[in-house]
């Protein structure tokens, strides 16, 4: 572990107090204190300004006014963040428990990103979302660990860039995509869980599917379209072992022994 580790935890917030009182709350009741609470508010006009305000002493740096984004947003944060690692957990999101980063912490070393599993929680259920052990481009091209259960090394910033503000909805995972597959960046997966997503955020909306089909689109076709006429071949040849298996003669043929089950 890095000596004098210091964690920049950073929440992003617009007009939803509640939520944000259940974030400030769960960092300040971590046993694990070495770390800074920088919060980024939109000039909310709910009341969270004033719940900012009461709580100001925990914060290493805050500020509520106008801005282009949550992407905007999280690069104020990433900007002001002294920490060696950085953590967004946005208004709303929690820690399981106040041993969360005192579990954390000892994962966090000479790797660029660590990522761990996450409490899913929405509808009644609460389902841990698994992350791949092993990082793929097949895996990546649609997907990413959550934000709310991944440390990145503040030089990675430093070295690939800020969050894409033009991006809506995937700059995230434009980010991480980019600095797994382009920047060789090194990667521990944890399998454990130390935080909680409920359901309802502006990439989890149905309403939103397409932006963000579209934004990954945009992303792979200009940053990845060799990559992706591989995946593309892969996907065809997947498709036709599919129909292959539904074929009728092809399990006769397997019946009767003469080509093995594929």
């Amino acid at each position: 572990m890095l000596n004098n580790l210091l964690i920049s935890i950073i929440t992003v917030n617009y007009n939803n107090k509640d939520g944000l009182e259940k974030t400030i709350k769960s960092v300040q009741n971590q046993s694990f204190t070495d770390f800074e609470h920088i919060v980024i508010d939109g000039n909310s006009t709910d009341g969270s300004k004033e719940l900012i305000e009461a709580n100001k002493a925990g914060f290493s740096y805050w500020v509520s006014e106008s801005d282009n984004g949550i992407y905007h947003a999280m690069n104020k944060g990433i900007k002001e963040a002294k920490g060696d690692y950085l953590f967004f957990l946005n208004s709303g999101d929690d820690f399981t428990d106040s041993q969360a980063l005192t579990k954390v912490k000892v994962h966090l070393n000479k790797h660029d990103v660590v990522y761990f599993n996450i409490n899913v929680v929405g509808l009644g259920e609460t389902i841990v979302k698994k992350s791949p052990e092993v990082l793929t481009f097949s895996f990546l091209h649609a997907d990413l660990p959550a934000h709310q259960s991944t440390f990145i090394k503040k030089r990675l910033f430093e070295r690939i860039g800020y969050y894409d503000e033009n991006l809506k909805i995937v700059s995230d995972w434009k980010f991480l995509i980019l600095a797994l597959c382009k920047y060789n960046a090194t990667y521990k997966y944890v399998d454990d869980v130390f935080s909680n997503f409920y359901k309802g955020g502006i990439s989890s909306l149905e309403e939103n599917f397409k932006i963000v089909k579209a934004e990954r689109a945009s992303v792979l076709n200009s940053e990845f379209s060799i990559q992706m006429n591989d995946l593309k071949y892969k996907f065809k040849l997947e498709r036709i072992l599919r129909n292959l298996r539904k074929s009728k003669k092809i399990q006769i043929l397997i019946k009767l022994g003469l080509i093995n089950k594929f």
